[in-house]
């Protein structure tokens, strides 16, 4: 499985398709230059998901793609083009939301229910201050 996390309100702007160029306008100094560095590599700056595996569980990746939003979409397989950015991570240059599994969620599940229809929206609520599956009880 493969995921990515992203500020909710950033879906609702961008949705159904997430492409970098989309958001040039929007990013800081920092981002651009990361952008620009992709680009000097690949051609394009990808989208960036996690990829789980034995060593690498389903709960890892939606903390660790917490960290980029609220949200975090999940997906069984991705089209190509990709591209292995790391270990753990794979790029693709646009990623169609429509085609998620699963969607995880801190907050309200319901705006996303209407936008996205019958793919299954889980809402995580944490204790402030702690990752989602820091307890058993937090676990999905």
């Amino acid at each position: 499985m493969f995921y990515h996390g992203i500020k909710r309100k950033y879906v609702f702007r961008h949705f159904p398709i997430l492409s970098p160029r989309r958001s040039v306008s929007i990013k800081n100094w920092m981002q651009l230059q990361d952008g620009q560095h992709l680009i000097e590599q690949f051609g394009l700056e990808p989208i960036h998901l996690l990829e789980d595996g034995a060593d690498y569980p389903r709960d890892r990746c939606i903390t660790e793609c917490l960290a980029f939003g609220d949200t975090v979409f999940v997906f069984p397989t991705l089209p190509d083009p990709l591209w292995q950015l790391s270990q753990r991570e794979i790029g693709i240059p646009i990623l169609d939301l429509r085609l998620a599994s699963g969607i995880y969620t801190i907050g309200e599940c319901e705006p996303l229910q209407a936008l996205f229809g019958g793919i299954p929206v889980t809402a995580i609520r944490t204790p402030e201050g702690e990752e989602p599956f820091a307890h058993s009880a937090n676990r999905l």
